[in-house]
């Protein structure tokens, strides 16, 4: 049986970044082929990133014994979904090597394990001057995210959203152009995470702020989130941004359509949408109150379980969860008496309005859906076409912004 040689290794390895593919050696050469076929070629018909993993494993390969491996771009040419796992296993091949990765990919930066990271902030290379920070742990925040904000030296904005295809990471970038602005999830990791960045300022220097949909969140607890420096619209959540009055008008006025008609029919929609709903939504909205009151209420110290007995059966009528339903209702009810459009927005959670609104059509759009809609508000924005700025100046208005 021959020996496992390099080149063997350096084949498998290949051949596991890349299934499906194979691999023969024919008089001294390398011959490519598929799994799926029989057809071969030669390595001048390989993509440019297959190519270069070749290189880089090669390279890798043939290091002396211990040496130190400079990586620049370790990123390039290749797919953000397979640079991770080529790198682990190169490193796990040559254990006996270090590995410096020069990188501007702050994602691949974060996935390599217990490494130090130096981020270079300037440098004078004639002066053999280098401004340079070795980073620091960030409990509570994530590697990837730290680095991004501190490599943007921009003012951060924590958002909701998964970053890819949630409308608060297509939308937010667009409005707050003088932010990083960087998606997290839910609304507690942006909380979490804009406290924990704004602990840190001693070391980056920079502001952090979150935002967060308002949901069925009332005024209390709105100022405590600003007064953290976490940012609650005026209205309940991101449709309904995409709903305010200065933006559909922009909108129907970028395809020729008569503003104040196109609202008045997306107006007299969402009322009549809500007037029907309106005991559910005050119901939800009586829900959040009274759970949060009585995580608030419940979360004390008691000298035994009979006392908090005592206490959690005086909650119900203490709270008086029907008198708060009750209140709600008369709210609603008046908003929907007095036409007062922006209160609705600010209440109403209904992640359907924009399609059953039909604002698509009343702004002259040739599709009537939600997703033609939205498309067409960022479209404006990212070309800053003519409304572009009234859009923009709207929608930071909600934030209270300028």
């Amino acid at each position: 049986k021959l020996p496992v040689t390099r080149l063997d290794r350096m084949v498998r390895l290949w051949q596991r970044v890349f299934p499906g593919n194979k691999v023969l050696i024919e008089s001294g050469r390398m011959i490519f082929g598929s799994e799926r076929s029989d057809d071969t070629y030669s390595s001048s018909k390989l993509s440019a990133g297959e190519r270069a993993v070749l290189y880089y494993i090669g390279a890798a390969m043939f290091a002396p014994q211990g040496a130190t491996i400079f990586v620049e771009s370790p990123d390039m040419l290749l797919h953000p979904s397979s640079i991770r796992s080529l790198w682990d296993r190169i490193e796990e091949m040559r254990r006996d090597c270090s590995f410096v990765y020069i990188t501007h990919d702050l994602s691949f930066a974060s996935t390599r394990g217990d490494g130090v990271t130096v981020w270079v902030k300037s440098c004078a290379p004639s002066l053999e001057q280098w401004d340079y920070d070795i980073m620091t742990s960030a409990d509570g925040l994530n590697d990837e995210v730290y680095l991004a904000i501190l490599g943007a030296r921009k003012p951060v904005l924590f958002i909701e959203g998964d970053g890819v295809n949630s409308i608060d990471a297509k939308l937010y970038p667009l409005i707050f152009e003088e932010y990083t602005v960087k998606s997290l999830g839910g609304c507690d990791r942006v909380i979490e995470s804009t406290r924990t960045f704004n602990s840190l300022r001693a070391f980056h220097n920079l502001d952090a702020f979150g935002i967060v949909d308002r949901d069925r969140r009332n005024e209390a607890e709105v100022n405590y989130l600003r007064g953290k420096k976490i940012l609650v619209p005026e209205v309940a959540e991101i449709e309904n941004i995409f709903m305010l009055e200065a933006v559909i008008k922009a909108v129907a006025r970028h395809f020729h359509r008569d503003q104040s008609e196109a609202f008045a029919k997306v107006k007299k929609s969402i009322m009549r949408l809500f007037e029907t709903d309106l005991r559910q939504q005050a119901l939800m909205h009586t829900r959040h109150q009274v759970k949060k009151t009585v995580e608030h209420r419940i979360d004390g110290r008691f000298a035994n379980i009979g006392k908090l007995e005592e206490h959690i059966n005086d909650l119900c009528q203490s709270i008086n969860p029907r008198g708060i339903y009750e209140e709600y209702c008369r709210d609603f009810r008046r908003y929907v008496a007095q036409g007062d459009y922006a209160a609705v927005l600010k209440v109403y959670n209904r992640k359907t309005m924009i399609s059953e609104s039909h604002v698509a059509r009343a702004c002259g759009l040739r599709r009537d859906d939600k997703d033609t809609y939205i498309r067409a508000i960022l479209s404006i924005l990212k070309e800053n076409r003519d409304p572009a700025s009234t859009i923009r100046e709207a929608i930071r208005g909600v934030f209270g912004i300028e």
